[in-house]
């Protein structure tokens, strides 16, 4: 499988996914103007590795701002990744933060409240 990379712009995050590693990051700003042209090739590539995925994935998030039309896509993305975990696939999200940053440590918390199987880890950095 091929792996995704997306360069960051000033209203999109980088997107990092090594199929190889199994090692993947989002990492920027998330309010692109045309999220469907923006996430479309993301989740129908995470569908794919997912469906395929045989070792453990990590998933490195760190987003300094999103918009609540991206908040929607991502809350998307960690549901596919809490019912791969039920059907027997290892997945991990790690929320990553400015230490000092409440309001998007708080996003994080809420995001790991409604995982039922998802590892997910909010760290400070």
């Amino acid at each position: 499988m091929d792996n995704l990379y997306i360069e960051e712009t000033k209203s999109s995050p980088s997107i990092d996914f090594n199929a190889q590693t199994h090692i993947h990051s989002i990492k920027g700003d998330s309010y692109p103007d045309h999220l469907s042209n923006f996430y479309d090739p993301v989740t129908t590539w995470l569908e794919n590795y997912i469906e395929n995925l045989k070792d453990k994935a990590t998933f490195n998030v760190e987003l300094r701002y999103f918009n609540s039309s991206s908040s929607k896509i991502l809350i998307d993305i960690f549901d596919a990744f809490d019912e791969a975990v039920q059907n027997g696939k290892e997945v991990c999200v790690n929320w990553i933060f400015e230490d000092g940053d409440e309001a998007i440590e708080e996003y994080g918390e809420e995001f790991a409240e409604d995982m039922e199987h998802l590892e997910f880890n909010i760290i400070a950095k």
